[in-house]
């Protein structure tokens, strides 16, 4: 019997991929696996039972992932299952902030008990007409999961699409339309682009990219969207940006006191990914994440370890051993088991940055001094039985 819990609700979509053999609880205490959204884990105090940690969502800044790592704590996220909802609010974005539809909407509003509100509208009009989007030149920044569904959505809209990340994908380059001009350099979205929108993850090397030097290079009059991080733009310098008339529109879903009610800003109370479709994308996935790896010890989407498929074990026995990234590891494993006479029948291992996995499928049960011997190697943080 697994047992895990929920530190925010999780649409029943998701849970429901949970057995018979699965326990819902209301605490952390005992339990195998969390399942979270945006609740923060950083002071947790995390029992020695929990193994994984699934966000239902693609950022995991609410979650300390390296200090998971150094527990053998297998951190999981959902990459792509909240894509087309952030996707289709970006490119309303995009129409909010070429055409003043927001204002246009306000101004009835305030002019509604007008008897002749009709003939004032067709005066009035001009004033929210704005622009197309057709024909203008986008720029991405990130071609991600999300990056790619707003790269070709607005290819299809008629827009001529400018496309930056030096990390790209194999999968993300198959997605996308061969229509996308893929840029070398930053400083040709800056200098070329109508509207830039931003979707790459939140890192301290990244922490207020679009700064005074990159509006700088900016065209007169870009419309920037953000629908990634708020510590992505430097509000400082976007606030000076708009004020010169660099910047158009900035549009953002993170509201704060810089930018909430803002003339020249348009802020959504963090939408992106609160979707009815989005919630329940994301919850699925995250839950067939954890019972893949509680069940068979197999890792698909982690942040701080690598991926690592041995299907199903169809050995006697199967051992996950989670550990530091180091020389001679698998040695020392293969020795301690040789040595209490148990044979491999398969064995993977895979490294991520300062640590590794290893998954081995025994054609006898390891003893428990075995598996005691196993956690005594220096650089083990976790040795567990899957079956």
């Amino acid at each position: 019997m697994f047992q895990y819990t929920c530190l925010n609700p999780i649409a029943k979509k998701g849970t429901d991929i949970f057995g018979s053999d699965y326990k819902l609880s209301d605490t952390l205490e005992g339990c195998d696996a969390v399942l979270v959204r945006s609740a923060k884990m950083h002071d947790m105090e995390l029992p020695a039972s929990v193994c994984a940690i699934a966000r239902a969502g693609a950022g995991v800044n609410n979650i300390p992932v390296k200090e998971c790592a150094e527990k053998g704590i297998v951190v999981f996220n959902t990459p792509g299952a909240n894509a087309n909802g952030v996707k289709e609010l970006v490119i309303a974005g995009m129409l909010l902030a070429s055409r003043d539809i927001v204002g246009g909407i306000e101004w009835v509003e305030k002019e509604k008990d007008r008897e002749d509100i009709d003939k004032l509208a067709e005066k009035e009009k001009k004033k929210f007409a704005g622009c197309e989007i057709a024909g203008k030149k986008l720029g991405i920044i990130g071609l991600g999961a999300i990056g790619a569904l707003v790269a070709n959505a607005a290819s299809a809209l008629g827009m001529d699409v400018y496309g930056y990340d030096p990390f790209l994908s194999i999968d993300a380059a198959w997605n996308l339309s061969r229509t996308i001009h893929h840029s070398k350099t930053l400083d040709e979205i800056y200098t070329q682009c109508d509207y830039i929108t931003i979707h790459v993850p939140l890192t301290d090397d990244n922490k207020k990219m679009i700064n005074a030097d990159a509006f700088g290079k900016m065209k007169d009059g870009v419309v920037l969207l953000n629908f990634a991080r708020d510590l992505l733009v430097d509000e400082d310098a976007l606030i000076s940006a708009l004020s010169s008339g660099k910047v158009k529109k900035y549009v953002t879903d993170f509201a704060n006191p810089t930018v909430a009610g803002r003339e020249g800003i348009l802020v959504t109370p963090h939408l992106g990914a609160s979707t009815e479709e989005s919630e329940e994308n994301c919850a699925v996935m995250a839950a067939k994440e954890l019972r893949d790896f509680l069940e068979n010890g197999n890792i698909k989407n982690s942040v701080n370890f690598p991926n690592c498929d041995m299907g199903t074990c169809i050995s006697v026995g199967r051992i996950a051993v989670t550990h530091r990234n180091i020389p001679n590891m698998i040695s020392q494993v293969t020795q301690i088991l040789g040595g209490e006479g148990v044979n491999i029948a398969d064995l993977t291992n895979k490294g991520k940055g300062e640590f590794a996995y290893t998954l081995i499928d025994l054609e006898s049960t390891a003893s428990r001094e075995a598996l005691d011997a196993l956690a005594a190697i220096e650089g083990v943080t976790r040795v567990r039985v899957i079956k």
